[in-house]
């Protein structure tokens, strides 16, 4: 089967490339506490010897945060380059502006726009994260889940569908609203000084047919 794939811009994360017409990349994630930097070292090794070309970490908290620049450090000591990825949630954008280092060692960020903040705060939070990826030349992926979405847009999204002459299924507006967030956020995110060769954007849905129509309407409108 011949598969024409969509051109889009290439995302470099640390030395590996994303998008354009390179090969699709594995990334993994390790489930240790990150605190815990030889547990970590120990898996991100693993995980790069098996054939992972990025691997994710979870950055939650400041013991998490101030480990990740002696975790670089060892990896390269032992050799090892694989690009690494700071998975943030609810505080990164405290942690980001906390700890210069970390966001200067970690090669990507990513941003659940569900879980950056509410009302007022989750546009200034989402700006700084935004900012701080400009300052240190850091790609960004904005990941928005089903099981954590804006409970604000989603409520918008739904009071819309409902005013409809014919209203559309719940589960169908909820679609809608993972392509929404992510469109919103990617707006943002060129409005705060990321070019688009430093964003990705992704979704995760645990249908396959559903997660194939969010991506495909994604693809219509960035």
């Amino acid at each position: 089967m011949v598969v024409n794939r969509r051109k889009t811009p290439t995302v470099w994360v640390g030395k590996v490339p994303k998008g354009g017409d390179h090969p699709v990349v594995v990334q993994s994630m390790t489930n240790t506490d990150t605190a815990d930097i030889e547990a970590t070292v120990g898996q991100v090794w693993a995980l790069a010897k098996a054939g992972s070309e990025v691997v994710r970490m979870t950055v939650n908290n400041d013991e998490a945060a101030q480990a990740v620049p002696e975790i670089k450090r060892r990896l390269a000591d032992l050799g090892v380059e694989v690009p690494l990825v700071g998975d943030f949630h609810f505080n990164g954008h405290i942690l980001l502006r906390k700890y210069p280092e970390m966001a200067r060692a970690l090669d990507k960020y990513r941003i659940n726009p569900g879980t950056v903040g509410k009302g007022k705060q989750q546009d200034p939070n989402f700006k700084t994260m935004c900012e701080v990826a400009v300052e240190f030349g850091k790609p960004v992926r904005i990941g928005v889940n089903w099981g954590s979405l804006d409970a604000g847009l989603l409520d918008e999204m739904m009071e819309a569908n409902a005013a409809r002459p014919n209203p559309k299924d719940a589960h169908q507006v909820t679609l809608e609203t993972i392509v929404e967030s992510a469109v919103r956020s990617y707006d943002w995110a060129l409005k705060y000084g990321l070019t688009e060769d430093k964003i990705i954007l992704s979704a995760k849905v645990s249908n396959a047919p559903d997660l194939w129509w969010v991506y495909r309407e994604l693809a219509k409108r960035t």
